[in-house]
């Protein structure tokens, strides 16, 4: 079984070394990098395409900014908020670039790892005790409408204009010279698009999209 691959960044080297010790303990997690910068992340993040990245916000450079970057760049590597912020605005901020999960410091390590290894495998978690404070907004006792009304709405718009591409008949390297990314990165891309629209195939993404409104239909 293939390890799960995954980079740290935190400007705390204590608490850093902390977190690498906690979780290289397990044989299936090994640990390919460790930063202290936003800067630092991205060029990680670049480099390794890790699969998991555990990013703290309070990061030089601003974790949030550097979350929606390396959302953009390394699509396929899912970023963990690991962070002393309970700030209900930092928690939707990181949701929305890109971000799969956000998880408080004072987490215990058996958790931590168990975090981890959800998210590798494609799971989104946010604190239970954040995700309801979100959903409900307790004055109403009503669903505060953050949820999309559609898989589609998920899609960034670098996602869309991949897909725009795609559903004129490109392919993944087609894309990449039209939109000056690599192939591998398309693919990445893809990868993450048929994932947010639970598909298998690239036709089903651009049905869903088409009907979504998200594409402009074709003749």
């Amino acid at each position: 079984m293939d390890k799960i691959q995954v980079v740290i960044v935190d400007d705390h080297p204590l608490f850093r070394e902390g977190v690498i010790m906690s979780l290289a303990a397990h044989q299936d997690i090994i640990i390919i990098g460790q930063g202290a910068s936003g800067d630092e992340a991205l060029q990680l993040a670049k480099d390794l395409l890790p699969d998991v990245l555990l990013l703290d916000i309070g990061i030089p450079g601003g974790g949030i900014a550097t979350a929606q970057v390396i959302a953009n760049v390394c699509p396929a590597t899912k970023i963990i908020m690991l962070t002393g912020s309970e700030d209900e605005q930092n928690l939707l901020a990181a949701l929305r670039v890109g971000a799969r999960a956000y998880v408080l410091k004072g987490v215990s390590a058996r958790e931590l790892v168990s975090i981890v290894r959800n998210v590798a495998g494609g799971d989104v978690y946010v604190t239970p005790a954040m995700a309801n404070s979100l959903l409900f907004d307790k004055k109403r006792n009503q669903p505060v409408g953050l949820l999309p009304t559609s898989p589609a709405d998920e899609l960034t718009v670098r996602e869309r204009q991949i897909l725009e591409q795609v559903a004129a008949g490109l392919s993944n390297k087609e894309v990449g010279q039209k939109l000056f990314l690599s192939e591998k990165t398309v693919k990445h891309y893809m990868t993450n698009i048929l994932q947010k629209l639970q598909v298998h195939n690239r036709v089903e993404a651009t049905l869903i999209a088409l009907k979504n409104g998200s594409l402009t239909k074709r003749d």
